[in-house]
């Protein structure tokens, strides 16, 4: 397979808990992904409309029944997205149009059935058709995030066809967790997204290493979040009450080959749309002396049994 793809990272802050102007915003940013030639835009981890970097930075919100963080947890439901809403279909119909494939990190509501009143941290992928190809929901909610995230499932843990080769992604530290991995190395990712927050060091660290152990290319998004987009209701430690400006999340998104080493070195503090090529052969070459699921796999001593189901 000699096939050059190029693959946009957007790493952008978008508009925090708000759907209407953070859909004006999705529009700007796959247009503008699409003018730099790119074939697949990717996004953060919960991109749409925001991550909840407050849980790392203000006081008292993890207390019990405290009503600033019950106020924010009902706002982040209202500005979630339903897989079946309007937004995912019209970000389809751009994704059509401007013949991208697109991934993203969105906070997810489910309007009725099981599940709707709980948010899920949740990767989608959008063909180039614009056809919603994978709705994966993380699996566990790291640490804190389990305030505001219910717990996923295993029916999105696989790689799909589009016309940038076969694309997968795991949602932050899912990129540590040996089984996920596996599962999603079965299925014979070209590329592979892994949405974070922030690509600090040690998330350096796994993207590159998940690009060694796959024998593919490894994109790290991360994204742009400010002091200001901190929801009003919450307290801020007295250090940043006068820093509006200041990067809670700042980026380092990257992208991987296949022997681990960067095509793409990570962006700091800059907000925008970084665009790499890459030649799917390399995953090939690469295979050679490694292959986790082929040749340097024993399946007669390992097995592998992975749920897919929708719970």
């Amino acid at each position: 397979m000699h096939k050059k793809v190029r693959i946009a990272v957007v790493q952008a802050a978008p508009e925090y808990l708000n759907v209407s102007k953070s859909m004006e915003k999705v529009e700007a940013l796959l247009k503008e992904a699409a003018d730099q030639g790119a074939q697949l835009a990717t996004f953060g981890e919960t991109w749409f409309t925001g991550y909840p970097a407050w849980i790392d930075y203000c006081d008292e919100y993890a207390k019990w029944d405290f009503q600033p963080t019950k106020e924010v947890f009902a706002l982040t439901h209202a500005n979630s997205l339903d897989v079946n809403g309007k937004e995912v279909a019209q970000i389809g119909k751009w994704a059509k149009s401007l013949g991208l494939s697109v991934v993203m990190g969105i906070n997810e509501k489910v309007a009725q059935g099981p599940g709707n009143r709980t948010i899920y941290n949740s990767l989608l992928t959008w063909n180039e058709k614009g056809e919603l190809a994978n709705h994966h929901r993380k699996l566990m909610p790291t640490h804190t995030e389990r305030l505001i995230y219910g717990q996923g499932d295993g029916k999105g843990l696989q790689a799909v066809e589009t016309s940038a080769g076969r694309v997968g992604g795991l949602i932050c530290w899912e990129n540590w967790m040996p089984l996920a991995r596996q599962t999603m190395h079965n299925s014979g990712e070209h590329i592979h997204v892994a949405v974070w927050p922030k690509v600090h060091e040690m998330l350096q660290i796994a993207t590159r290493s998940y690009a060694f152990e796959g024998r593919c290319f490894a994109v790290g998004v991360g994204q742009i979040m400010r002091v200001s987009d901190i929801p009003e209701q919450l307290n801020l430690p007295e250090e940043l009450k006068n820093t509006p400006d200041k990067l809670l999340l700042n980026g380092g998104s990257c992208i991987v080959g296949p022997d681990g080493q960067y095509v793409m070195e990570p962006v700091w503090d800059t907000e925008g749309v970084f665009t790499t090529e890459v030649d799917l052969n390399r995953c090939y070459e690469e295979s050679m002396a490694l292959d986790v699921s082929g040749h340097y796999q024993r399946n007669d001593v390992f097995t592998l049994n992975t749920t897919k189901k929708r719970l």
